[in-house]
């Protein structure tokens, strides 16, 4: 009997010592990309509301929203669009801290613009814009200022200079490398490559504070930077085509601490 009860302690305390080390892997896993998610005890987590804007791309669906949801301090909401910008027609009941631009859509009218930018501008909403949304909205002016980017979809001149269309490869190793790495999105991260769409061609703010280049013939050398927007952070990052992009654990982290600073939630 003595044998058996010296058995069940053992065995207690081993489970007790794989579940803290469980405990401790997944917080140092959560931690590493979803910045702000620990608390301490007996507090309760606020989420950052976060709203992606969907359509006129295809893209892989689950994969993505997978990736976003990893992070259990956002609180993720799609909304597809069907008319290219129909979230921004009546912004008096808007909720939401960040949005995710995950669209290539074209159509905004005046009244959705003049709204768009009241968000950022006066209420001081993040912006994260991403991949193929570098080529939405090709006609309203103000939005390259604002994302600090265009993806010409035709040749064009854009501040007294031509632009032919812009050019893309799918499936191409881009080696990335930190420039900044004291900024609070690339922090302790270390130069990666990724496999990914190149994008060539696009034009850059001049004022934009870039994070990570890529130094390769098919791709812009910036790929992700940050700016501001009257009271709005703005973070753009060119990186995330499919699903073999979302599964690099480098762009999860990025994102995850783009819509984060773009909250306010990291400085």
């Amino acid at each position: 009997m003595k044998k058996w009860t010296q058995r069940i302690v053992w065995l207690v305390v081993l489970l007790a010592i794989v579940g803290l080390l469980s405990s401790c892997h997944q917080s140092a896993r959560c931690g590493s990309s979803c910045p702000m998610a620990a608390k301490p005890a007996g507090q309760t987590v606020q989420k950052v509301r976060v709203v992606v804007v969907t359509g006129g791309h295809d893209f892989d669906h689950d994969p993505f929203f997978a990736m976003l949801r990893q992070c259990p301090k956002l609180e993720v909401t799609e909304a597809a669009q069907k008319n290219d910008s129909e979230l921004f027609e009546d912004i008096s009941n808007w909720n939401y801290d960040v949005i995710v631009l995950y669209n290539m859509t074209q159509n905004i009218s005046p009244k959705r613009q003049a709204n768009f930018v009241t968000l950022l501008k006066d209420k001081g909403v993040g912006l994260v814009v991403m991949h193929h949304a570098m080529g939405a909205f090709q006609e309203w002016e103000q939005y390259r200022q604002i994302s600090g980017t265009k993806y010409p979809l035709k040749p064009q001149e854009i501040d007294g200079v031509h632009y032919e269309t812009g050019t893309y490869q799918h499936d191409v190793d881009l080696p990335v490398k930190v420039v900044d790495s004291k900024h609070a999105i690339t922090r302790g991260l270390k130069d990666f490559v990724i496999h990914d769409e190149a994008y060539k061609g696009c034009w850059f703010a001049k004022d934009n504070h870039v994070l990570l280049t890529v130094d390769h013939p098919l791709n812009n050398k910036p790929v992700a930077w940050t700016r501001t927007f009257g009271k709005a952070r703005v973070f753009t990052i060119q990186l995330g085509h499919d699903a073999k992009a979302y599964a690099n654990p480098n762009l999860g982290q990025l994102v995850m601490r783009g819509i984060h600073w773009s909250a306010g939630e990291i400085k």
